[in-house]
């Protein structure tokens, strides 16, 4: 059986179980917290928070993992993520990647490939060695915990040049390492469009992709173009209501079910404990059903209502993730002969 790297080492994708696609633990930028003191990190009450949280979702949820797309660019942190997830009974898969909607800092231009403009220094690929060494011997400073996903970004902005370099980082990690890739988009662009064709035209298996924050569109159109060409979406932002509402996230993840889509969708939240960059005082106030909780308390149960059967539940949020995680034909449908009975649904 397949197997996916977890802050506590590799599980078997029979004990990957109830999974949360696309989710945060902290979102943190150590530069400016060590020159602007941020009022609402407090370590200690976040700690508590998120430890109670994650155990509540194991124990009372039955959510099994839990993969954090924390990367470089957001203030990824794994020693302080393995202090905050002592004794919580999850799965934590955490990612490898950069997160930049245009341009990449200095030092990667000057730690550049050959042909690169402001290239000072000879070597390989910087972003390339890092994310093939954050999945094959583990994140530096961390005792070896390694990555079990790459993470990537288009916005506004399409590929530029600098986010061309970091696909192309990721397409030969991703070809290397076999954990797969899961985006960031914009759904005002249509990003996942062009996501899908920059990894045709460069070699990547959409099967191995996971088009994110396709929730936040209700254009079936568009979504089933990026399922019919073979990736799978992430409907990973429930309870970002300041984006679109739960109830027409709800309703378009139903249809899709309806007309044949279940084994192409994952969801999640893309939820945090902490973000410095929307402070907790502020979701309080204007998002106050995004949270870690909310699949479970709300979607579910809506879903349910609406006529999806446990299968179907089953199929998206334990199947699939396997099937992405992994792409293991044999270990999917393994799990799937358990969970379902019958194999694929």
């Amino acid at each position: 059986m397949s197997t996916v790297n977890t802050l506590r080492g590799p599980v078997d994708s029979s004990q990957i179980g109830t999974t949360l696609m696309h989710e945060h633990l902290m979102v943190r930028n150590p530069e400016l917290e060590r020159n602007i003191e941020h009022p609402e990190y407090d370590e200690a009450a976040i700690f508590a928070r998120a430890r109670a949280s994650l155990t509540s979702l194991h124990v009372d949820k039955g959510i099994d993992t839990f993969v954090d797309l924390t990367v470089l660019g957001l203030g990824r942190d794994i020693p302080t993520v393995l202090r905050l997830t002592e004794d919580v009974p999850l799965n934590i898969v955490v990612a490898t990647g950069y997160y930049t909607a245009k341009d990449l800092p200095t030092y990667f231009h000057t730690h550049a490939p050959d042909g690169f403009v402001g290239r000072t220094l000879d070597g390989p690929d910087v972003l390339e060695r890092m994310f093939v060494d954050d999945v094959v011997k583990g994140v530096p400073r961390t005792d070896g915990v390694r990555a079990g996903i790459i993470k990537i970004v288009t916005d506004e902005h399409g590929i530029t040049p600098d986010l061309d370099r970091v696909y192309r980082a990721a397409a030969r990690a991703q070809a290397e390492t076999g954990v797969p890739i899961s985006t960031h988009t914009n759904v005002s662009y249509a990003n996942g469009r062009d996501q899908q064709k920059w990894f045709v035209d460069n070699g990547v298996d959409l099967g191995r992709t996971i088009i994110g924050h396709s929730g936040d569109s209700t254009d079936l159109g568009y979504l089933k173009e990026l399922m019919d060409n073979g990736s799978f979406i992430g409907m990973d932002r429930f309870g970002m209501e300041f984006v679109l509402d739960d109830e027409s996230r709800i309703d378009t993840l139903v249809k899709l079910i309806e007309q044949g889509y279940t084994e192409r969708i994952t969801i999640s939240h893309d939820a945090g404990f902490f973000s410095i960059n929307t402070p907790t005082s502020w979701r309080a106030k204007h998002t106050p059903n995004w949270h870690h909780h909310r699949i479970s308390d709300h979607v579910l149960p809506e879903l349910r209502k609406r006529g999806v059967t446990e299968d179907q539940i089953t199929q998206i949020m334990v199947v699939n993730p396997v099937q992405a995680l992994t792409g293991d034909v044999e270990a999917t449908r393994a799990v799937a002969e358990k969970v379902l009975g019958t194999g694929r649904s």
